[in-house]
């Protein structure tokens, strides 16, 4: 028999806040924030604001099209029905990559906001991604990733972690990534929003030891340009 395939070594992560699915053109077009996605080619993606604020919450991007129309699943978090995520936050992963786990995470907040966390196995390593949208008060944005490095800590102790998402952070240097900072590397992708001339670094990957980042950076085409108001953010790591 052939050996075994030896455990892969690197993957690459991408985050996304999609407005709903609402571009530049203030139009709703699900279709086409896949198509970004399908541009960037990431191996996980980590979404923002992917369900609608109101009535039932339901996803921006149903996933008939998701299945039909790109290369990932939706990690199944479960939380309702017709909803993608959590609080606007999901979790999509490329066909082949097996879900171990999944969670969803309560954190201080001042408007609702949350965190979604999953376990995936990329061809024999486990590796856990936490996603999250933190709030517009910086004081509360403390709090939360506070909370956060805290679980992301105790999983950065079994395996490697990845978290990502928009920080809505403007400052370089600022309160929440201290917090960040005590467990895991900040990235600077670049600016992100708004995405038709990105001045803000609000969408940021961090990374634990246990992962070499390779690569990362903004994801800028004329599609990505009008499908939301941000712009992708993507890292490439290689596992140590």
């Amino acid at each position: 028999m052939p050996d075994p395939a030896p455990p892969r070594r690197t993957f690459t992560v991408t985050s996304y806040n999609i407005h709903k699915g609402v571009g530049t053109d203030r139009r709703r077009d699900p279709a086409r924030i896949l198509n970004v996605l399908n541009e960037v080619g990431a191996d996980i993606v980590c979404l923002q604001e992917a369900d609608l604020r109101f009535g039932t919450r339901a996803s921006v991007l149903p996933r008939f099209l998701i299945e039909g129309h790109s290369d990932y699943l939706p990690v199944p978090l479960d939380v309702q029905g017709d909803s993608l995520g959590w609080h606007g936050n999901a979790i999509l992963a490329r066909r082949g990559i097996a879900v171990e786990s999944h969670d969803i995470v309560h954190i201080p907040c001042l408007e609702p906001r949350g965190v979604v966390t999953a376990t995936l196995d990329l061809g024999g390593v486990r590796v856990s991604v936490f996603g999250m949208h933190l709030d517009l008060s910086g004081l509360w944005r403390v709090r939360q990733a506070r909370a956060i490095a805290t679980l992301a800590g105790d999983a950065r102790a079994e395996r490697p972690t990845v978290l990502m998402g928009d920080l809505n952070e403007w400052r370089s240097v600022a309160g929440c990534f201290r917090e960040f900072g005590r467990h895991f590397a900040l990235l600077d992708p670049g600016p992100s929003f708004p995405s038709r001339r990105p001045l803000g670094r609000l969408d940021r990957i961090m990374h634990c030891d246990r992962l070499r980042v390779e690569d990362c950076g903004v994801h800028r085409s004329a599609l990505a340009a009008s499908a939301s108001d941000h712009l992708p953010v993507w890292a490439r790591f290689v596992i140590e």
